[in-house]
């Protein structure tokens, strides 16, 4: 399927140094770097929850959803239409409540397809002795249903989802800490070395306030330059041109070492 910006060249940029398929774990965004929705019922949940909790009408009208959590596009819309924090915060669990049931209930209407490369990618970071998770800003029902439709559930242990966290690095700090947790430390203590996979600004913000490094996706709303400005360790046009772009890196310092060799 083609992207947001298909008609892209296909990219790749690593920083000196960084080997981004050794890391010893990988927390993976959902929508947009893993697979994306031809659908609109996600999007559609929140004001048609809101309603029916509440009987407030809100918008997603002006509300930047791409990076965003849940929790905090929530809080956002309430804001955008005016209406004080103490008016529908006692209610944000049964409004959240209403989002989960709906997309459990309408699952099988969710269309959903995955990004170039991602099924690959997975594979040969799991190989790689990889542990796998999600850093979404998906409600965590909602992460898991989307990447279960999408076929890819096998390969993820874990997640941190946005059901306590409004502000991503947050969200992402406790994905890392599950990280950390399951994989613990070796026997110098060192502790395990884990990588975030997004496709937008503020998943390489998130990932910068943990001090963790970060490989940026161009597959979602957001092109290879602006996200390459940002400075990611890796910045790729699609997981599937990072792979390519890895494979003929090793294709040709195999055939260097046949070369040395005779």
């Amino acid at each position: 399927m083609p992207t947001e910006h298909g008609n892209e060249e296909p990219r790749v940029l690593i920083r000196d140094g960084f080997a981004w398929d050794t890391q010893n774990a990988y927390l993976f965004d959902i929508d947009g770097t893993l697979l994306r929705s031809r659908d609109r019922i996600h999007f559609n949940s929140f004001a048609a929850s809101v309603k029916m909790v509440t009987g407030f009408e809100v918008s997603l009208t002006g509300v930047v959803l791409h990076g965003g959590t849940d929790t905090a596009i929530l809080r956002e819309a309430f804001a955008l239409a005016g209406i004080p924090n103490e008016a529908w915060e006692p209610q944000t669990e049964a409004i959240l409540e209403a989002m989960r049931q709906t997309i459990a209930v309408r699952r099988g209407e969710l269309q959903l397809w995955t990004m170039p490369g991602v099924e690959e990618t997975l594979k040969h970071l799991a190989n790689q002795g990889a542990l796998l998770g999600l850093a979404t800003g998906n409600l965590e029902m909602i992460g898991w249903i989307k990447v279960e439709e999408a076929g890819l559930r096998e390969w993820f242990r874990f997640g941190g989802f946005s059901d306590r966290f409004e502000v991503r690095s947050a969200m992402v700090a406790d994905a890392a800490a599950k990280a950390r947790e399951l994989i613990g430390t070796t026997a110098e203590g060192v502790q395990p070395s884990i990588c975030v996979v997004g496709d937008t600004p503020r998943d390489i913000e998130a990932a910068r306030a943990n001090g963790l490094p970060v490989i940026a996706v161009a597959t979602g709303n957001y092109s290879f330059e602006e996200l390459a400005a940002l400075e990611p360790d890796a910045c790729t046009s699609s997981l599937a041109e990072l792979l390519a772009d890895t494979a003929s890196k090793d294709t040709r310092v195999d055939a260097k070492n046949i070369e040395v060799r005779q």
